[in-house]
């Protein structure tokens, strides 16, 4: 799983002609912990999109400049622009459904 970062995250994120899913986490979170593998899998699934993992601890500016009050939040950006988000520990089935919609 790529992990992106203030250096990388116009590049890899916002100018991505596909889109890209985006994992704010945390190594201290325990709920972002349990999500991770959830969103490996998951990310197999969905190859029509680019799963990223930012680590907020990391790139703290990119997270504030996404609105990002708790982790795990994943967004979905398009064309740069963010067009859907999911906050909390998801199951795997609930991540899949919301995201089936969201890459549409």
């Amino acid at each position: 799983m790529e992990e992106v970062d203030s250096d990388d995250f116009e590049k890899t994120v916002l100018q991505n002609s596909k889109p890209v899913v985006v994992d704010f986490w945390a190594e201290w979170c325990m709920p972002c912990l349990r999500i991770a593998p959830i969103f490996e899998r998951v990310s197999k699934k969905f190859t029509q999109a680019v799963f990223v993992k930012l680590n907020v601890d990391k790139s703290p500016k990119i997270a504030s400049q996404y609105g990002v009050m708790s982790i795990p939040t994943l967004k979905v950006f398009k064309n740069g622009e963010v067009v859907g988000e999911v906050i909390g520990a998801v199951s795997e089935d609930e991540l899949v459904e919301k995201l089936e919609v969201m890459l549409k």
